[in-house]
């Protein structure tokens, strides 16, 4: 069961990183949310999303060696 969570959060966050790249305007209410004292930039958007695409990455590559 281990292995099934580790794939939906990898999937979760390549999902959000590749969603904030290609549509930061339709994020950033997500963004103002969160980030509430602090306004949200494209620029911020932009820096969380290649986050979240290296965080599923990094996911990716344990759950490879877990597997293998």
């Amino acid at each position: 069961m281990n292995i099934l969570e580790l794939c939906l959060v990898v999937q979760l966050c390549l999902a959000f990183g590749v969603a904030g790249l290609f549509w930061p305007e339709k994020i950033m209410p997500l963004f103002d949310v969160l980030m509430f004292p602090w306004a949200a930039t494209y620029r911020s958007v932009r820096a969380n999303s290649i986050g979240a695409i290296g965080l599923s990455v990094l996911l990716l590559a344990r759950l490879i060696s877990v597997i293998g």
